[in-house]
Order: structure tokens, then sequence, then C-alpha cells
């Protein structure tokens, strides 16, 4: 009965990602860089990892340099696993 009720709560939760976008030149498609803060395994300093996320956008909206937030969604493409939720902040 508990086992229903997280299969419930874990199912439509939908991982969110802020980013700077770096690419713009797909059509309907931007490449965004999802920066974190990670501890080094054996010295344990903290470093910044960053990793890309092919994000669809359906209006062409965010261009190079924005930053956004991006959606997790159903595969759309080979490497497209996100969409574009919103434009947080615009490019200079």
């Amino acid at each position: 009965m508990s086992n229903e009720n997280i299969a419930e709560n874990a199912r439509g939760v939908r991982k969110e990602r802020t980013g700077l976008v770096v690419s713009d030149v797909q059509d309907k498609t931007i490449v965004v860089r999802v920066d974190r803060l990670a501890k080094h395994k054996r010295y344990k300093k903290v470093i910044r990892v960053s990793k890309k996320y092919y994000a669809h956008d359906e209006n062409n909206d965010a261009k190079a340099g924005d930053t956004v937030q991006i959606i997790e969604t159903r595969p759309l493409s080979k490497l497209k696993r996100w969409r574009l939720a919103k434009v947080i902040q615009r490019g200079k």
C-alpha cells in the first residue's frame, strides 16, 4: 500500500535545471551548460563541474548568453531530453 503512494508521488515530478545557453545555431534546439559544485573524491577540493544539455526551444526564443530554465521531458531526438521552460535573464 505504501509502495503505491510512493509511485504516485514520484510520477509526474520532472527534473529542472538552470544554465547558460552556449549555442542556438540549430533550429528549435539550444545547448545549455549547467554548472554545479562537487568535491574532488581524493583531495576534497570543491571544483566546478559542467555538463551540456540539448533542449527543445519551439519558438527559437533563447539566444546564446541567456540564462534559462529547462525541464525534463520525453526523448525528442537522439540527444534531446529537455525542453525550454522559461528564459530567466537575457544575455548581453
